[in-house]
Formats: structure tokens, sequence, C-alpha cells
């Protein structure tokens, strides 16, 4: 049966980084992919208006790979998600999964060094609160390099129980994060090419795999 899946990321780039590969497979099984992004990534940045509508056309173009049949950007400041009350991010959050009814939810993993990824974890988790009439039946957590990995030791680990075999689609992977070269920095930086290439074939080898995207399970109802 066709499903209706939501990726919910702080930042245009984090939905490639932490599933892109599961998104390409969603897809090609007939599943309907929607993508919400919290922030525009650039806001915090010397940059212009410019550079975020620009990181939001890369985002168009990274969809079209994934196939992504829509995209919201809920347009709140980079970096900066804690100056606003979390009541009013899940609210506006809640405004896109409603009309959606997701029964499958990717999002980022709670103990991220990025406050965005924290508070959009937070916000995703308060809006699906498992209420007898809610949609949401799954919630996985995403890695995102240069945040997960980088968190605070006084944090819960990221320790994956739910590996999704991307061998086959890695390919398209990597060409929608090629939309978003101007995000990667040179090997050896966890967020280069090679790095992300290199941490898809670990977790895929932790798993007897060639290549593998590793999610924390939130909730899985069956």
């Amino acid at each position: 049966m066709m499903a209706c899946i939501l990726v919910v990321a702080a930042h245009p780039d984090d939905e490639v980084l932490g599933c892109g590969g599961t998104l390409v497979k969603h897809t090609l099984a007939g599943d309907r992919v929607h993508i919400v992004f919290m922030a525009d990534g650039e806001t915090s940045r010397p940059s212009s208006t410019s550079e975020a509508s620009a990181r939001e056309r890369m985002a168009h173009q990274a969809g079209e790979v994934l196939g992504a049949q829509s995209l919201h950007f809920l347009g709140f400041p980079d970096n900066a998600m804690d100056s606003l009350p979390l009541l009013h991010i899940t609210q506006k959050l809640e405004s896109i999964i409603q009309p959606l009814q997701p029964d499958t939810i990717y999002t980022h993993f709670g103990g991220d060094l990025n406050i965005d990824h924290r508070l959009t974890y937070q916000a995703v988790m308060t809006a699906c609160r498992p209420q007898p009439e809610s949609s949401v039946k799954k919630i996985y957590c995403f890695e995102v390099a240069s945040s997960t990995e980088w968190a605070s030791q006084i944090d819960v680990p990221f320790r994956p129980q739910r590996f999704v075999d991307i061998s086959a689609v890695l390919a398209q992977k990597k060409r929608a994060l090629d939309f978003y070269s101007k995000e990667l920095r040179p090997w050896p930086h966890t967020r280069s090419e090679e790095a992300i290439t290199l941490k898809a074939q670990v977790r895929g080898n932790q798993v007897g795999m060639s290549a593998a995207e590793a999610f924390m399970v939130e909730r899985e109802l069956c």
C-alpha cells in the first residue's frame, strides 16, 4: 500500500545527508514523499537574501532527484530557532502535518549539536503526540554529518536500530547532494563528499551491506 512520507529537516541539505537514499527508495516503491524545511540555512551567515533564495532553488533541484512531491519552507531564523517559543514552531509544523496526514516521519536526532536540529526534533515529537486520531505511526531519526557525531557527551549517543540498504541508490543520493556542493568541505572534514560516502559504507558494513543509512527508532506502531 502506498505510504505518505514526511521529512522534517532543519535546513536544506539535511534531508539528503540524513535520508536521501531512503527517500529515493520510497519514491521507487510508489510512496508519496514530502519535505519540510524549518529554517533556510543561510540567514545566520554574512550572506544576502539572494543566497537564501539560491539555497531554496538547490532544495527544489535535489527534491526532484529524490522524487519529492512537495517542499515546504517555514522560514524560521537560521541557527536561532531557540529565540522562538516552541509552541509557535510546533503550531506552524502542525499546519503542514494535518493536511498531509503522513504515516511515517523522518527527522533529526534529538541529541545533535546544532540547536535547530534539536528544536526540530522537539517540534516533531510535540506535533506528533500519539493521540488516537494521529496518522503518524512511525518516527525515525537520522544522523547528519558535522552535527550528530559532534554532539555533547552528556547526551545519549546516536545508536541506530534501523538500517536501510541504499547500495543501489547511493549514486542518486550523491547526485542530489551535488546541488548542495557549497555546503561540502574538503577531505578529511566529516562533511566532505568522501567522508559522506565512507559513512554510508561503514553503516552498510555494520549490517552486511555495501551502503546504508542508519536511523534511531522513535516510534514504530505495527
